[in-house]
Formats: structure tokens, C-alpha cells, sequence
């Protein structure tokens, strides 16, 4: 379905705003030109009469009155003409030039409405149209057929019985109304053009937080949820931006909760795949081990049995070969179970403070018969004849040196040399643990004179039974479990470890925190701040 074309809401803004000034202007027009005249003429009503309660006022004064008075003392605001007869006394008081026309007029409808009394609106002289009629005055419109002007009049009595008339062109009226429409007319054109204008801004102004809300409702749909709605108004749009802003912090958290989840169950899924990828390893690799020691123990025994040889060296061979077969299988069974229970079992780290140099002589010396089986020859650095307390679990940290030192033995040449040496760095900040202060670490090193392990295979040394050189770990009894007992170990105690090649040899080393006991109570440092970092 093709998608119609998008109005801004800008657009509909300014249009509602500019429809609504324009029809408010139409109607202000019409209204005004359809009353404005009722209104103006009321008010010339209402003027009048003011006129004659003034005359009124006046003339019930015991005092006398000029014409000249009657023009500066009576309210006039419409500035009508004023004609007041005194027929008792003859005289005529008026705000009217006497030698103007208009004057005789007057004159004529004063002397009509005094000797008729009013009761003759057939007079051929004046024709007029009665607005409102009382005891003592007619409000009328009337027509002068001698100038055909027309007049808006107030003919009456005053209280004292002068006639009175009050006279205002109706033509100075409608000129006025006609002005004032003009005046209108502009004065709306002018409004409805500075509305405009200000409904171009407003409608602006109104759509720009809008239009904001909606480009960060459209990067919520892209799940950018760090993007927020910056609008502080105290209106109904800062509550939009702000449950906006709500919303995209709790859909931020709820997916950083369920992308964690998702993390969580796919390291679970991981782990599962590894451990039964392991498991299955772990069967392989032990039926293969076992295989060769089960198969010469079995046919050594039946050798026995069926009396394949009858002098007693050879027996005796037969013996030994069942003997030492059957320690393989020991020394393996229980290497399987230390890696186990190291990756799988129980956390086994138990850190104490020991000196690593004194371990390291004692597994030297403990080694002395292997060392010569080996016709090795043992370098051990100088500062191994110093004291180095270290923080670790002893136990599991003689098994690593051991394996390595026997591995250095096992692979370094006819008469090579095995050399052990070690080297130490501050730690920046140090931490305190429940037995002392941990000011640095130590790394370990034991070198081997012997072939170098190819660049690519490396990173596989530390890996479950494997060999780098099948055909020799054979011949010496070895099972490829020793140096995974050291990864495991290593990695409990989250502490770097790792081989590289040299010229002529190949250096295995590990690291161990050096603590140093003393009384003192220096700042606490979290551990998580200390280098120790697993690698291989």
C-alpha cells in the first residue's frame, strides 16, 4: 500500500492558527458592520438626552440665561444644534447662528410644536419618523425638504414649558460610521497580518519540541536507548519528554537485563557444549592412556599364568613390567582426580604465607636421583639464597613447580642444563589480605635446554593430555595432565603463567603475589586492583 504524503505538524498548526485568525477577523468585520450603526445611533440617542437633562438642569435655575451661556454650560458632546423658545416671553436661546437657514427652521418647527401641541405630523413642512415619544420629549428623525437633509431631533418641553429642540445631522453620523469602518477595516487587516506572522513562530515554537520527541522516538525504534529528550517546559510536552526519558532508561536496564540473561545462558550453553565436549575428550584420552599399560599388564599376567617361561629372571621382568604399568595407571588415576577436583570440585585454595625459594631448593633436592637418571645438570639463581615470602596455596604451588621442574628434566638434552631463576616487580598500589601486605608479584622461571616446541602448538602445552612429543613422554611415563594441573592451579589462584621459546631451550614460568608481614595498618586496596590476570 503506497504510503500518503506527510503533512508537517508545523503546517497544520500554522494552517489551524491562520484559519482561526481569519475567521475570527471575517466575523469581528460582519459583526461590526452589522451593528456599528444601531450602536453609533443609540449613542447619539443617548448623547441627546444628555443634552436635554443639561438644558434642564439649566434653565431650573432662578437665574438668567443667555444664548452665550447655554453654549459653554450645557454638556454637548455630540455637538448637536440647540434651539429653546420662550413663547411667554418671546425669546429664543440658541447655540445656531441666526442668520443661517437652519436657524429658521428651527424656528418654524419650535412655532409648529408650540401651537399644536405636537399633534399634527401632517404639517406639509415636516416630515418626520418617530423613534421614541414621552411626556416631555420625541425622539424623531427628520427630513428638511428644503436642503433634504436629514437630523436626528429631540423636540420637547422643558420642566419651566420652553420648547426645546435638539438637533444632529444624521450625515455627520454616518460620516462617522463610514471613518470608523475604514478604521476598523484597517486595524483588523494589520491584526490579521501580525497574526499571521505570529502564528508562523508559535506554530515553530509548538512543533519544535514535537518534532524532537518524535526524531527520539524514531531512535528508540532503532534501539538507541542512550538518547534523551531535552525539553524543561512544566507543560504537558515536558511530561511526554520526561516519561519519554522514563521509558528509555527502564527499556535500556530491561535490556541490559536480558542481554546479560542472554549472556548468562549462553556461557551456560558454552560451558554445557565444553563439558560435554570434555567429557567426551576425557573418555578418549583415558582409554587411549589406559589402553597400552591394561593390554601389557594382561598379557604380562597371562604370560604368567601359562607359564611362558620358566627361569626366574624372566618371571621377574614379567613382574616388573606389571608393577610399573600398574604405577602409570596409580600416577594417572590420581593426577585425574587432583585436575578435577581443581576444574570441577571444590575451591581447594587455602593461601598462606611461605618462603617460594626454600620450596624450591627442598623440591631440587627431593629430585637428585631424577636429576641424575637425567645426567642434568641444575643451575639455581643467586637470589633463590634469600628469603621471598609469597601468598598462595603451598601445596598446589609445589605441584606446579614440580611438574615443571620435571618436565624441564624429562625434555632437556643429554647433560643439558635446567636453570631456575626469578624476578620480582612492585605493585603500584598494594593490598592488604588477613596475613599481610601484598607489595608485589613474583615470577618464577624454569628453563630447559633442549629442543624448542614448534611456534604453533605453543598454546596448546597446557591442554589435557597432550604431547608434544608422544613417542619420549611415553618412554619417561608421562600422561600430558601435568601441566593442565598447572592451568587449573594457576587459575585458581588467578595469577598469570605460560612457555615461551628461547635460543636452545624453552622457559616455563608463573607468577605469585609477594606479601611482606608487618604491624602496620596501611589503606585497605580491593583485591580486584592488584595484576593478576590469567594467561597462558
Amino acid at each position: 500500500m503506497k504510503k500518503s504524503k506527510r503533512t508537517s505538524i508545523r503546517t497544520k498548526i500554522t494552517l489551524s492558527l491562520a484559519a482561526t485568525i481569519l475567521i475570527m477577523v471575517v466575523m469581528s468585520c460582519a459583526i461590526t458592520m452589522i451593528f456599528i450603526k444601531k450602536y453609533f445611533y443609540h449613542s447619539m440617542e443617548q448623547m441627546l438626552l444628555d443634552t436635554y437633562n443639561s438644558c434642564n438642569e439649566l434653565f431650573g435655575r432662578d437665574e438668567d440665561i443667555d444664548s452665550k451661556e447655554l453654549a459653554n454650560d450645557v454638556i454637548n458632546q455630540s455637538g448637536a444644534m440647540i434651539f429653546i423658545f420662550d413663547s411667554v416671553n418671546m425669546h429664543v436661546y440658541t447655540t445656531v447662528n441666526e442668520e443661517a437657514a437652519v436657524y429658521n427652521n428651527l424656528s418654524f418647527i419650535a412655532d409648529y410644536f408650540n401651537y399644536s401641541g405636537g399633534k399634527n405630523p401632517d404639517n406639509p413642512k415636516i416630515k418626520r419618523k418617530q423613534i421614541e415619544k414621552t411626556d416631555k420629549y420625541d425622539i424623531q428623525i427628520t427630513n428638511d425638504r428644503n436642503t433634504g437633509n436629514s437630523y436626528y431631533d429631540v423636540v420637547g418641553f422643558l420642566d419651566n414649558g420652553f420648547v426645546v429642540i435638539i438637533r444632529k445631522p444624521i450625515s455627520s453620523v454616518d460620516s462617522t460610521i463610514v471613518t470608523s469602518l475604514k478604521f476598523f477595516l484597517l486595524v483588523f487587516s494589520v491584526v490579521a497580518l501580525l497574526g499571521f506572522v505570529m502564528v508562523y513562530f508559535i506554530s515553530n515554537a509548538v512543533a519544535k519540541p514535537i518534532k524532537n520527541l518524535a526524531s527520539v522516538a524514531n531512535r528508540m525504534a532503532q534501539l538507541d536507548l542512550d538518547v534523551k529528550v531535552d525539553h524543561a517546559s512544566n507543560d504537558e510536552i515536558g511530561e511526554l519528554a520526561d516519561s519519554m526519558n522514563e521509558m528509555s532508561y527502564q527499556l535500556r536496564n530491561t535490556l541490559t537485563e536480558l542481554q546479560q540473561a542472554n549472556a548468562k545462558l549462553q556461557t551456560d550453553i558454552d560451558e554445557k557444549v565444553q563439558i560435554d565436549e570434555m567429557r567426551k575428550e576425557f573418555l578418549s584420552h583415558v582409554s587411549h592412556e589406559l589402553k597400552t599399560p591394561i593390554a601389557l599388564i594382561q598379557g604380562y599376567a597371562e604370560g604368567l599364568k601359562d607359564n611362558v617361561t620358566e627361569d626366574d629372571e624372566s618371571k621377574e621382568f614379567y613382574c616388573d613390567v606389571i608393577l610399573d604399568e600398574a604405577g602409570k595407571m596409580n600416577k594417572l588415576v590420581r593426577q585425574l582426580l587432583d585436575l578435577n577436583e581443581l576444574e570441577f570440585g571444590v575451591d581447594r585454595v587455602h593461601p598462606v604465607v611461605f618462603d617460594i625459594d626454600a620450596l624450591i631448593k627442598n623440591v631440587v633436592d627431593s629430585s637428585s636421583i631424577l636429576v641424575e637418571q637425567n645426567h642434568a645438570e641444575v643451575e639455581l639463581a643467586d637470589e633463590l639464597n634469600d628469603v621471598c615470602n609469597v601468598y598462595a596455596d603451598e601445596f598446589m604451588i609445589e605441584q606446579v613447580f614440580t611438574n615443571y621442574f620435571t618436565n624441564a628434566l624429562h625434555y632437556c638434552n643429554d647433560g643439558g642444563k635446567v636453570r631456575v631463576w626469578t624476578a620480582n616487580k612492585d605493585y603500584d598500589q598494594p593490598r592488604r589480605t588477613e596475613d599481610g601486605l601484598v607489595t608485589g608479584n613474583l615470577r618464577v622461571f624454569v628453563y630447559d635446554e633442549g629442543p624448542n616446541i614448534p611456534d604453533d602448538e605453543l598454546d596448546k602445552v597446557f591442554i589435557k593430555f597432550y604431547k608434544v612429543d608422544k613417542a619420549r613422554t611415553r618412554e619417561y611415563g608421562g600422561s600430558g595432565i601435568g601441566l593442565s594441573i598447572v592451568a587449573a592451579s594457576m587459575a585458581a589462584h588467578n595469577k598469570n603463567y605460560g612457555v615461551y621459546n628461547v635460543e636452545n631451550g624453552v622457559v616455563f614460568y608463573f607468577d605469585l603475589d609477594i606479601i611482606q608481614q608487618d604491624d602496620g595498618e596501611p589503606e585497605m586496596i580491593p583485591e580486584n586492583n592488584a595484576d593478576n590476570t590469567s594467561e597462558q
